[in-house]
């Protein structure tokens, strides 16, 4: 995936790019190829990227440490602003009421979009943080102290010691 120049997104059909999704991100190990659509819209002052589709991710589980398969789908948006253009006196067909707080992240009206960058991004917002491979996932049972076997001589030795310290 290229990047895009941000001007060119200009000549579109009303100024929206629009790609389909059918790859693997380098950067994210995921077991199935990404599959979906993400749509580029210049707004004259502001990128607005949505994209949605899906793939498959192998996490690990937080309490039972089993690997299991995850579909991490993702739908979502972002504006992203832009600075100001030497073509301001260009009319942008859809004018929008726009607020700064809708905006976290900023680009040159002359520079260069990453998408693959910026689905990478995505991506990783979207893993869960909490990884769970199901909603009654047991904490594997712990072995007793007095029942464990000391295989390792040191270990042995550190235990005899721990035993000669007062209380």
């Amino acid at each position: 995936m290229k990047k895009i120049y941000i001007p060119h997104v200009l000549q579109f059909s009303q100024k929206t790019q629009t790609i389909i999704l059918d790859n693997f991100i380098t950067e994210l190990v995921t077991l199935t190829p990404f599959r979906g659509v993400m749509m580029i819209r210049h707004g004259g002052t502001f990128l607005e990227i949505s994209i949605e589709g899906e793939t498959i991710i192998n996490l690990i589980c937080d309490r039972c440490l089993q690997q299991y398969n995850y579909r991490l789908n993702l739908k979502t948006f972002e504006n992203i602003w832009l600075n100001k253009s030497s073509n301001s006196n260009q009319k942008f067909i859809q004018e929008k009421e726009l607020i700064v707080e809708d905006f976290s992240e900023t680009l040159s009206s002359e520079g260069y979009f990453d998408p693959k960058v910026w689905m990478y991004e995505q991506l990783s917002l979207s893993v869960p943080l909490r990884k769970l491979c199901s909603n009654d996932c047991q904490i594997p049972v712990s072995i007793d102290k007095k029942s464990s076997i000391s295989i390792n001589n040191y270990w042995k030795g550190l235990e005899n010691f721990k035993k000669k310290l007062p209380k």
